[in-house]
């Protein structure tokens, strides 16, 4: 699934918490945000796509989940955060080559024909958070069950998956059916990944020793070895040109994404713009972890994960003929269902330590509320969702508010950035306020009076703001007449 993924270490973030952040941009599917208790884990999980069956462990944690609400391929939860305040967000479809593919093939569903069984296939985005998120206490469990569950059932598909809690962040990447190496990002950085094998560099010396900062399946050397996959050159181990792609559809849907968010991390640190650019936004050799020339807040995650090459020509809104408009895939994408930060606050107390921001729709338009995961349902106005247009959840206040201001651009964007901006102001007041009480009393009572004083907000404001949208939106059909007729 064409997602971006955005990860920011203690050391990056405004406030020395780890955060880890995607947008998921599957077909425009209408996404909801649950609260998955022990008693409703499965024991036995089947897989609708695969067919593959896996028994779960005994004592799952409770755990959030952004599943689809339309169940015919399956959970597709997306992302979650679980009592442990460990966050997991599955998954950035990523690249390939067929020399990897060929040497271990992906796994996939093979039906029955005639008197041959069904070969159940391998596990993938609809399965991994279930699979994963409520057996783990750590981001670096989380690679380690991860990792286990590839090498035993394998894969049908190649994904990146991030796990953090309030120390760390884990990024793993798939290879082929059955491999898959992970790297523990460092603290002062933030990593960009748009739907390519994004590690360009790995240590496999300390993988296969010490493991402090590098993981992978047990027989990655070899499997590099016997299939001649080792492009580098001068003794430079990068994995990207190993087991990724370089292709022309890559400059154009992959790349300019990465381009873009490093051009606001570090404007000054390279020039990415000009005949004499370190960076283009088709070059094959863009960091895949950038040192942020300043650190980082939930709002700066939020504005580029809805990036469409503001301030290039290559913006699609732009009222300027560059020649260039629409050329590259943008961030903030209309089809994208929903989109999480996972943020694990050190400083918070332990029952508030976690806040998943959540954002329904296209990023660019839609707000990012925050939210605490650790209770035991969430609102309505979150998990409520049908698949009819409705303005009584967020979920279709935030499409609907994306729909009128897309046409409308120039005279609606304003009222967006009113919006998204009184939608986190006040959230942030909210979430200041109930991380005092709570230290203070120790009441986890208040977590989801929380939760519901965020989502009257919310309401509030995005009514607020589609009531306003409408209007301007009606002004600008085509059927209008300036003469006037009252």
């Amino acid at each position: 699934m064409p997602c971006t993924t955005v990860l920011v270490g203690k050391k990056a973030s405004n406030d020395g918490s780890t955060m880890i952040a995607r947008t998921d941009d599957g077909h425009f599917d209408v996404k909801k945000l649950i609260v998955v208790t022990p008693e409703k884990q499965p024991k036995k999980y089947r897989s609708v796509i695969s067919h593959v069956e896996v028994d779960l462990p005994e004592k799952p944690m409770r755990y959030t989940s952004c599943p689809n609400v339309d169940k015919k391929e399956g959970i597709w939860p997306a992302t979650g955060m679980n009592a442990a305040n460990v966050g997991m967000t599955a998954t950035e479809t990523i690249t390939s080559n067929p020399r990897v593919l060929a040497a271990d093939p992906l796994v996939r569903l093979q039906k029955a024909h005639g008197r041959e069984k069904e070969i159940p296939g391998g596990i993938g985005e609809e399965d991994l958070v279930t699979l994963v998120l409520p057996y783990i206490r750590t981001a670096r469990e989380g690679v380690l069950r991860l990792g286990a569950l590839l090498e035993r059932y394998g894969t049908y598909e190649s994904n990146g998956i991030a796990f953090n809690d309030e120390n760390e962040i884990w990024w793993l990447e798939t290879i082929g059916g059955h491999h898959w190496m992970a790297r523990r990002v460092p603290d002062d950085v933030c990593v960009v990944a748009p739907n390519q094998f994004a590690m360009d560099s790995f240590d496999l010396d300390d993988a296969f020793g010490a493991q402090k900062e590098h993981l992978c399946s047990k027989d990655l050397r070899e499997f590099i070895a016997e299939n001649f996959l080792d492009l580098n050159q001068d003794g430079k181990f990068n994995p990207r040109d190993i087991f990724g792609s370089h292709t022309d559809m890559d400059h154009v849907y992959n790349t300019p994404r990465a381009w873009f968010m490093g051009r606001y991390l570090a404007p000054r640190t390279w020039r990415w713009e000009g005949p004499d650019a370190d960076f283009t936004p088709e070059s094959d050799d863009l960091p895949w972890a950038i040192r942020p020339e300043r650190r980082l807040a939930a709002e700066d995650v939020h504005y580029l994960l809805s990036g469409h090459y503001q301030g290039t020509p290559y913006n699609p809104y732009t009222s300027q003929d560059t020649g260039k408009r629409g050329m590259y895939r943008s961030i903030g994408i209309n089809r994208t269902g929903v989109t999480s930060i996972c943020q694990a606050r050190g400083y918070a107390p332990e029952a508030v330590k976690a806040v998943e921001w959540i954002c329904f729709g296209s990023t660019t338009y839609s707000a990012m509320l925050p939210l605490y995961p650790n209770v035991e349902k969430m609102p309505r106005y979150l998990s409520d969702v049908t698949l009819d247009t409705s303005t009584e959840n967020f979920y279709w206040g935030s499409r609907l508010i994306g729909a009128l201001t897309d046409p409308i651009y120039a005279a609606g964007i304003q009222q967006i950035e009113r919006y998204q901006n009184a939608v986190v102001t006040e959230g942030r007041r909210i979430v200041r306020e109930y991380d005092r009480k709570i230290a203070e009393t120790g009441d986890e009572k208040l977590i989801a009076e929380a939760n519901d004083k965020l989502c009257a907000m919310a309401k509030e404001k995005t009514i607020d703001t589609l009531n306003k949208l409408l209007l301007e939106s009606t002004k600008h059909m085509k059927n209008g007449y300036n003469l006037a007729d009252n």
